[in-house]
């Protein structure tokens, strides 16, 4: 076993190893370079977006700056994701984002952390869990992932939430912690926005 396989397992290993920062740098130079891109070079980004992730499905776009710790290289994305302003992805573990996932602006999604004893942390000790995002599924603006966390599909998140469990799937969850507020069902094919009909004339 090597320190990468400690990192993508859950076992505890030291970030700061010559292996892992000699790897991590080539990724950010990845990250820098598509940060300073001209933002009207669609095709430009999405190549570059997808030599840096695991995998990056078709249609998915990801705003202008993004930050990574890897630059996406444990991050695999699916087809049709739009991610806003100032995504933040802590990918130091594996990270699954599905198809037609929504990311609002300054969300954060962490896969890793550190353990609660400050001996191991003085000696740069972490440990990180995958994180899975279904797909269908909406992120709203501020939202914090937390290492270890599933959510299921179609379930939309609530601005600010701070997500430390796992959501079901066709849930509204929000708070902090997160917590599941009520299933989403047929209603809500025919109303929005606390009972508005829904018209379609403008899609």
């Amino acid at each position: 076993m090597t320190i990468f396989d400690a990192m993508t397992e859950g076992l505890i290993y030291n970030p700061s190893a010559k292996e892992i920062m000699d790897e991590q740098a080539r990724c950010l130079a990845k990250l820098d370079v598509y940060n300073s891109m001209d933002r009207s070079d669609s095709e430009g980004r999405f190549n570059q977006l997808s030599s840096m992730f695991a995998s990056f499905g078709e249609g998915s776009y990801i705003e202008i700056p993004f930050y990574a710790n890897w630059a996406g290289a444990h991050v695999h994305v699916g087809r049709w994701v739009y991610a806003n302003f100032n995504l933040t992805i802590v990918d130091d573990g594996p990270v699954w984002i599905g198809d037609h996932v929504m990311i609002g602006p300054n969300v954060t999604i962490s896969s890793a952390t550190h353990p609660l004893s400050a001996a191991l942390r003085r000696r740069a000790a972490q440990y990180n869990k995958e994180v899975r995002i279904c797909d269908d599924v909406f992120v709203g603006a501020g939202a914090i992932i937390c290492p270890g966390v599933t959510i299921g599909e179609g379930s939309v998140i609530g601005a600010g939430s701070v997500v430390t469990k796992d959501i079901p799937p066709h849930s509204l969850a929000y708070g902090n912690p997160c917590r599941v507020v009520r299933e989403i069902g047929p209603d809500d094919e025919e109303y929005y926005d606390h009972g508005r009909r829904i018209d379609t004339t403008w899609l």
